[in-house]
């Protein structure tokens, strides 16, 4: 009987022992499977989160740029936000500038006339202050090179005692809001005469 327990044993070990190892086998496989599949779907996240994180980036440095770019804008608005405002008081100063060379050149008729120069000398002071406050500045023209970005011709003549094209008179001031042209002087430039 012993015999017959040691081939029932030994049948028994048969049938359990290649059958456990093919199952553990399958499940082993089963497994690196898993674990395959697995590390395939973290290296896709893993990828698809870095595509994120560099359009997050790209994303944030365009906005940036976007708001550099909008105060940028924001102060050239506030710079040059008054500019056609200030373009209608020039022709006022051009009066002012007028009516004073006109009571200098006129016969003087006593204090009236010492009174009104000095009222309108004060008003053309006032109004140049307010317009220094607001960033305008006359430009230079008589006696300078003419420069067609800062001067309009009017008339042009002859000038043995000037060189040739230089500003010799100006009919209007020039002027400059900061840095940018407000209105272009009205001169008149001198030419070389032409020898006979």
């Amino acid at each position: 009987m012993s015999d017959d327990k040691e081939k029932t044993s030994f049948v028994n070990g048969l049938d359990s022992g290649p059958a456990d190892d093919c199952s553990q086998e399958n499940g082993e496989r089963e497994r690196q499977g898993l674990d395959h599949g697995l590390n395939q779907a973290l290296a896709a996240k893993t990828e698809e989160a870095q595509a994120l994180h560099d359009k997050h980036l790209r994303l944030a440095a365009e906005f940036e740029n976007y708001k550099r770019l909008a105060q940028k804008d924001q102060r050239d608005y506030a710079r040059f936000a008054n500019e056609s405002l200030l373009k209608e008081l020039l022709p006022i100063i051009d009066n002012l500038e007028r009516a004073i060379k006109s009571a200098k050149e006129a016969p003087k008729e006593g204090a009236k006339a010492d009174s009104l120069i000095e009222g309108v000398e004060l008003t053309l002071k006032q109004f140049m202050d307010l317009l220094a406050k607001a960033g305008v500045r006359q430009i230079a023209s008589v006696g300078e090179q003419f420069d067609p970005a800062r001067h309009q011709a009017v008339a042009q003549v002859k000038s043995p005692g000037a060189p040739d094209n230089t500003v010799i008179e100006e009919f209007q001031k020039g002027y400059l809001l900061h840095e940018r042209m407000l209105r272009a002087a009205m001169v008149t430039v001198a030419s070389a005469p032409t020898s006979n």
